[in-house]
């Protein structure tokens, strides 16, 4: 394993000193490392793939997130918005993705000198150092960073004196296949694949009512997924819901009276009821392998309990969960847990089969830290695999790596948090931006 190196700041050469710190996404944990590079005077540039703030989230804005207001605003950023006369909504009340969004995602990314700092619709291929592929060491971290990027107008190469990795994953599902890979057959039933969290009683009500929808993944957006279709099928004559997952049972979907956060607590007792009143269709222990289009609509085929099977429906919805996009980074030298892809230091704290959102213990740069000095990855990314990640921790993150950068090695060092006290809890959302009900 490669020695830690604490040594506050990136090396500074007289160009390297000219150079912004790269963030890269504008969700809310980019545009709160952004607020603090700002505050302690770091010159920052933010690149976000979509056309405006929080595009991830804007995609999943009808559902509610069961994290209250005082869990989801990073206290930097609400002191920038309060000095300009903002005010925090209802802290014990949760919002939506949209009212998330519109109350404070789009008011902090229109602050100055926040909006200098974003471009929107630049996509990051790659990131590298200038004239270096991951093999070369001599002079290394006294290197600008080249982030390569595609916008309107073609590709081109961004320097940086430091890279940080906020895109989150919600752009990268794992696979329908059981063993991780692609599912065989895919491409013939793209068409009939939705991603997690369809906006099944507003804009895609039409797709889904009076058809056979199965909802695959064992998390809270399959929950939420099941809960809008089973209240269609209420509603709508012929809309049948098959919830499949791979174990015996759904563990990330249970209540516990100990959560502090009640609408998580309540998400499986919702969903048990919705069983029970015969909305929707357990299918457990089904291990997908290939799927292929039917005479009748789509064919799932895999094993059950030991045997082969098949299942016929006509949609599916993947809530099986994130993972990261490692392949733009493949020139960086990472050091990745080789479990759950989070950098390996983090990666004993967010064990899924351990810790729940509210037992992860608080950790800053040390943690985030890689052998490519300069270069984090925060945020839901940071996780790699693991479901486990909530807004108020990556604010921290942050907090400890900006602090870092600016030489601040005593702050960076102090990391404290204290989060709501948890059963067994799942994001499954992938943008980073926390659980949702």
């Amino acid at each position: 394993m490669t020695l830690l190196d604490l040594t506050p700041r990136v090396a500074t050469g007289d160009r390297l000193s000219t150079l912004p710190v790269i963030v890269i996404g504008a969700g809310p944990i980019g545009l709160a490392t952004a607020a603090h590079l700002v505050d302690r005077g770091i010159d920052v540039t933010v690149l976000e793939a979509g056309d405006s703030v929080g595009a991830a989230v804007r995609s999943w804005g009808h559902t509610r997130l069961f994290s209250p207001w005082k869990h989801l605003v990073d206290p930097v950023a609400q002191a920038m918005l309060e000095s300009s006369g903002w005010v925090l909504p209802d802290p014990e009340g949760a919002p939506t993705g949209a009212e998330l969004v519109a109350s404070y995602l789009e008011p902090l990314a229109a602050l100055e000198p926040i909006a200098s700092t974003i471009r929107t619709g630049v996509r990051v291929l790659a990131v590298t150092r200038e004239g270096m592929d991951r093999t070369r060491s001599t002079a290394r971290s006294a290197t600008p960073f080249a982030v390569r990027v595609t916008t309107a107008t073609g590709v081109e190469e961004l320097s940086a004196r430091a890279v940080i990795d906020a895109s989150g994953t919600y752009s990268t599902p794992n696979s329908l296949s059981s063993n991780g890979l692609d599912l065989l057959g895919f491409d013939d039933i793209r068409d009939a694949v939705t991603p997690a969290l369809p906006d099944v009683l507003g804009r895609d009500r039409a797709r889904f009512a009076g058809r056979r929808t199965t909802v695959v993944g064992a998390g809270h957006s399959a929950a939420n997924t099941l809960l809008a279709l089973a209240e269609l099928a209420r509603q709508e004559t012929g809309t049948t819901v098959t919830w499949l997952i791979r174990n015996t049972r759904a563990v990330r979907v249970s209540s516990s009276p100990d959560d502090e956060l009640p609408d998580r607590a309540r998400l499986g007792s919702r969903v048990d009821e919705a069983v029970g009143a015969g909305l929707v269709n357990v299918v457990d222990g089904f291990e997908i392998i290939r799927a292929r289009r039917s005479s009748s609509g789509v064919e799932l085929a895999g094993h059950r309990h030991g045997e082969a099977v098949t299942h016929e429906t006509d949609l599916v919805v993947n809530a099986t969960g994130f993972r990261p996009d490692l392949h733009m980074l493949r020139e960086v030298r990472l050091e990745l847990d080789e479990i759950v892809e989070a950098p390996r230091r983090l990666a004993p704290l967010i064990d899924p089969n351990v810790h729940s959102c509210g037992t992860v213990e608080p950790h800053g740069f040390r943690e985030l830290t890689h052998p490519e000095k300069g270069f984090f990855i925060v945020g839901m990314k940071s996780y790699g695999r693991a479901p486990t990640f909530l807004l108020a921790t990556g604010y921290e993150q942050v907090r400890s790596v900006a602090a870092w950068l600016a030489g601040d090695l005593e702050s960076a060092s102090r990391v404290d948090l204290t989060l709501p006290a948890t059963g067994v809890c799942s994001t499954d959302l992938g943008a980073g931006v926390g659980c949702c009900s």
